[in-house]
This record gives C-alpha cells, sequence and structure tokens, in this order.
C-alpha cells in the first residue's frame, strides 16, 4: 500500500467513511489498466506494396487513433504464410502480437502436407477486413461477349481453349479450376510467373480467358483493351454492379470470395479481442477507409471473430476438394 493511499484511508477514518469505499474509489492500478497499454503489432504473410499491404496499412493508421496506441504493420512474406503464422502462434498471447489470416491460409491446409500450426485451433479470430472477388476477362477483341459464351465454345471445342492464371494453388489459379470442374469443360490452365505476363498473353490470343484480381487488369480494362465477362462472388459486386456473376452464366455453386481477417494467438484475453473487434468495426465503416479500399478493389468489411472462423472451415473444406480434384501435387 502506497504512503498516498494509506494517508488517505486515515483520513477517510478521521471522517468516519468506511476504508472500502475510498479503495473502490481508488485510481486503477498499472496491473489493471486495460488494453492496450503498448504498440500492437499484426504480421502480414506478404511483402510490402500489394493490396494487403496497403489495405492493412490504412486500418492500422485508423486503429491507431482509435486505440491510443501505434498499431504497426510487419511484412514476414514467404510460401503458404507459414513464416508469418508460426511466429504470431508462438507469441505471447497478450494481444500484442496479431497476424493477417486469408483464404490463402484456408488453401494452404490442403496445398501443404503438414504445417506447424493449425488454424482452426491455433488461431483465435478478431475480425474480417475485406473482401474481393476473382474477375473473368477477355481480349476486348473477342467474340465472347459473356462468360456463358465462353462455355459454350470450350464444349464445343474440348481442349482447345486456354485459361491464363498466376501461381499453380494460388486462389485465380484454383478459381479457374473450380471453373473447369463445375462447368464440366476441358480446357487448358496455363499458369504465368507474373499477372502482367498473362495480360501479354491474352492480348496475343495464346490465352482466351484470364482469371484475376481486379487491380491487376485494372489499367487495361479502363484502357478498353479488355474486358471483364463476370465476378466470382455470389452476388453482383458493390464495385463492379454491371457485371454479372459466373452463377448468372449458368455455373451453379460457383463462388470464390477471397478475404482478409485478423487473428491472434490462442488464448488471448478476450479484453484485447473484444477491444479490436470494435475498434475494426468502426474503422471499416468509415466513409473515407471504404472509399481508398475501393479504390483497390476491396469492399471494407467487418465480421465477428466467429464468422470469421466460420469462412476459414468453409474455404479449407472447398479449396481441399479442388486440389485433390486437380491433381496439384501437396507441397
Amino acid at each position: 500500500m502506497t504512503k498516498r493511499l494509506f494517508d488517505g484511508m486515515r483520513r477517510a477514518a478521521l471522517l468516519g467513511l468506511p476504508a472500502a469505499l475510498l479503495l473502490a474509489l481508488a485510481p486503477v492500478s498499472s496491473a489493471e489498466a486495460k488494453w492496450p497499454e503498448k504498440p500492437v503489432k499484426i504480421v502480414l504473410p506478404f511483402g510490402a506494396g500489394g493490396v494487403a499491404d496497403v489495405t492493412s496499412r490504412i486500418l492500422a493508421d485508423k486503429l491507431s487513433d482509435k486505440l491510443g496506441q501505434r498499431v504497426v504493420i510487419e511484412n514476414m512474406p514467404g510460401p503458404g504464410g507459414i513464416n508469418a503464422a508460426r511466429s504470431v502462434t508462438t507469441a505471447p498471447p497478450d494481444g500484442y502480437t496479431m497476424g493477417l489470416v486469408t483464404n490463402g491460409t484456408a488453401i494452404s491446409v490442403g496445398a501443404f502436407k503438414q504445417l506447424p500450426f493449425d488454424p482452426v485451433n491455433d488461431f483465435a479470430m478478431v475480425s474480417m477486413l475485406g473482401q474481393f472477388d476473382l474477375v473473368f476477362v477477355v481480349n476486348a477483341k473477342s467474340e465472347y461477349k459473356t462468360l456463358g459464351d465462353f462455355i459454350k465454345a470450350a464444349k464445343a471445342n474440348p481442349g482447345k481453349l486456354n485459361i491464363g492464371t498466376i501461381a499453380v494453388g494460388g486462389t485465380q489459379n484454383l478459381g479457374a479450376e473450380l471453373l473447369k470442374s463445375l462447368a464440366d469443360v476441358k480446357v487448358q490452365i496455363v499458369a504465368y510467373k507474373r499477372s502482367p505476363d498473362i495480360v501479354v498473353a491474352l492480348l496475343r490470343n495464346d490465352v482466351q480467358l484470364l482469371v484475376e484480381f481486379p487491380p491487376a487488369v485494372k489499367g487495361q480494362v479502363a484502357a478498353g483493351e479488355l474486358r471483364i465477362l463476370a465476378t466470382s462472388s455470389p452476388t453482383r459486386s458493390k464495385l463492379l454492379p454491371d457485371v454479372p456473376t459466373v452463377q448468372e452464366a449458368g455455373i451453379k455453386g460457383y463462388v470464390v470470395t477471397s478475404w482478409n481477417g485478423v487473428f491472434a494467438p490462442k488464448g488471448t484475453p478476450q479484453e484485447a479481442i473484444d477491444t479490436m473487434n470494435k475498434a475494426m468495426r468502426e474503422v471499416l465503416a468509415m466513409p473515407d477507409v471504404v472509399q481508398q479500399f475501393a479504390k483497390l478493389g476491396v469492399e471494407a468489411h467487418a465480421s465477428s471473430p466467429a464468422e470469421l472462423m466460420t469462412q476459414l472451415k468453409e474455404d479449407i473444406t472447398k479449396w481441399s476438394a479442388v486440389i485433390d480434384k486437380a491433381g496439384i501435387p501437396k507441397k
């Protein structure tokens, strides 16, 4: 007990006030201070400059104001997001180290023989951050005016049409594999190293359809060189309301929603999770944040921890099945 508090209790006793009342009114000790008391780190499984990095930094800047402590982004790229996730799951579960969980995390469960962590059991979900769709794109000079036209041509010419994506086992590549499976067409899926390479291939007619995220083709679409036929969401995208969905093209059950969210190590205090969730909800509803995300092709979207975990589980089941059916070797 400090001398100041002791003296106060003595004065209270002289005034006839119960000591318990003074204790109740005493300043909260540092041990009882609310989270956060120091900077919070969010670890990203991607390098600097990409959409996930930029949106996370927009979020972190606003969260810093909301929480009264700096929220810093640490980039830790690596195959399957393993390095980043492991750095979070092995950190003290005190709320000061969090990480970015994505649909890529769900893909990694099916793509790797074994991971050094279990996202379902080792992650304490906080909130979704944003969602974004795949787009199905053709050369502006293409004869295919709808995705249905492409599917019809693929059925009439088995094995003769090509779909371009990047990275075997990535969301874009698996999105093409899912289309191939659900539409029951024989097409060649050609994987390129970089998005610009696919654009060149599409303009040269080396591939007849491209599957990518909107930012990768935004410039060429605006210039009138490429045309978007469909998006992968279950309903029309708020960012591309005039573009039909794959399901509208007749491919029932086709849904691919890419997403990013925030998680913490299992055992993180509920106070930290609840406080961060509330702050994220407020930030992701800000008009300027919504606008900045939209320019990057991302719809700002918060969620409950339970909703984020459900999304992860559903995607693990979906993408594991797609990987197995496509015969993609596990890493």
